[in-house]
């Protein structure tokens, strides 16, 4: 049924399926200016660099050289007797100094798998950054909008507040004449003071939402003035191949997933092999027969680790990176059900305030009416104050709800957009 009822409210709106979504300049320019103002966006581009310098480390099989020096002293001497003299086979002061080069010359695809770690790890970051720009968007985008509204509703709180002190001067003219009573004076005075509150509550309002808007833009003020904010609708199927393949958040679990699936490469690489060269070079002292002389010395070879046994740890890491596999696929499909729940929503919202807005716009036209009549009828002393001011706090509050509409209206178009992955900045 709410399928059937989303479905006939897409076919009341006159836009094309692949249309792009529509926002003001001004709201684009905030959106950009916001990237590069609100901290969190250089929070998370620092990822970035960051995944970007592991690579260069994970990437490196240069040789590897190292020096040593080392002094031994050593007693009792070793010496035997030997033609009538005592021959000494290692030095008492034993002196050695080499240099050591090792290259890891074949690793079974150890390093490659790494290397593939590293660029999942930058693509996530990269996305990662993405998905906090989607997100400030909408931040912004509400923001936006509800400055929008607040200041609209503090516009009509003028007119009403207009209309209240026109109301008294009228009713103290006719106290003097004697046709007015002194509480009818006060009565207006009470709703003039409850309206001025109301007026002081949205001035508040605005002052938050302007104080945001500079934490995340670092302006102060707009000159929106409406709510311009449109997008293509489509049935939930289409949003969801939409969100699917535009919503960062999507891109993000599949980045997981990806990354699992290089650790799990990576573990079952554990137990390989690995071949290394390396050489030797430098001088030492103790060779026979003349123990003390340093003397030039160098070797060099081939060296094959192969591990044989851990206990299991391998098999038991493997099944573990098999899990997590696993559990970040069902992740994308627990995303798949929330996001569809959310669409729905935002589609349903979308068509409730629709038909909200066209019932209000009946109840603004008769409250007008109302109004209009019920100040003929005061101004000829046949209605009374009390009839006035219901018919003006009627007329006041039709024309906030449907304000109030077309504000949650649009809200549900910039989260419509949001869900879907559309970039509209």
């Amino acid at each position: 049924m709410k399928q059937i009822f989303i479905a006939s409210f897409l076919m009341t709106v006159a836009v094309a399926s692949q249309a792009q979504v529509t926002a003001n300049n001004e709201l684009k320019s905030f959106i950009n200016q916001s990237f590069s103002y609100f901290p969190r966006i250089k929070e998370v581009e620092n990822t970035v660099t960051t995944a970007k310098q592991k690579l260069d480390v994970s990437s490196i099989n240069s040789p590897t050289v190292d020096a040593s020096v080392a002094y031994r002293f050593v007693e009792p001497k070793i010496q035997i007797p030997l033609g009538g003299q005592e021959f000494q086979f290692a030095p008492v002061h034993n002196l050695d100094g080499h240099a050591d080069v090792n290259y890891l010359l074949f690793d079974f695809g150890k390093l490659k798998a790494n290397i593939e770690r590293s660029k999942t790890d930058i693509q996530y970051a990269e996305h990662n950054v993405t998905f906090a720009k989607y997100q400030l968007a909408s931040q912004v985008s509400t923001i936006y909008y509800s400055v929008v509204f607040l200041q609209h509703a503090i516009s009509i709180q003028d007119s009403v507040l207009s209309f209240l002190g026109e109301n008294k001067t009228f009713v103290e003219n006719k106290y003097k004449n004697g046709d007015a009573l002194k509480i009818d004076i006060l009565n207006i005075q009470t709703q003039i003071d409850a309206e001025q509150n109301r007026k002081v509550d949205l001035q508040n309002s605005l002052q938050k939402q302007l104080n945001l808007l500079a934490y995340t833009t670092g302006q102060k003020q707009t000159s929106g003035n409406a709510f311009d904010f449109d997008i293509p609708l489509k049935d939930i199927e289409a949003a969801i191949a939409d969100a699917q393949a535009n919503n960062p958040d999507f891109l993000l679990a599949k980045d997981k997933v990806k990354q699992a699936q290089n650790d799990l490469a990576i573990t079952q690489l554990d137990n390989k092999p690995s071949v290394f060269v390396g050489a030797e070079a430098g001088a030492k002292n103790g060779y026979v027969p003349a123990v003390n002389e340093i003397k030039f010395n160098y070797n060099a070879g081939i060296a094959l680790k192969i591990p044989i046994y851990e206990g299991g740890r391998t098999k038991k890491q493997v099944a573990l990176s098999q899990t997590l596999v696993k559990q970040n696929e069902l992740a994308i499909e627990t995303l798949n059900s929330s996001y569809r729940k959310d669409l729905e929503q935002a589609l349903t919202d979308l068509s409730s305030n629709l038909e909200r807005i066209k019932n209000t716009e009946g109840q603004i036209d008769q409250a007008k009416y109302a109004n209009k009549l019920a100040e003929s009828r005061f101004q000829n002393g046949v209605g009374t104050n009390l009839e006035l001011t219901n018919a003006s706090t009627n007329l006041q509050r039709a024309e906030l709800t449907k304000l109030q509409y077309q504000y949650q209206f649009c809200l549900a178009k910039v989260e419509l957009a949001r869900l879907m992955g559309y970039k509209y900045w």
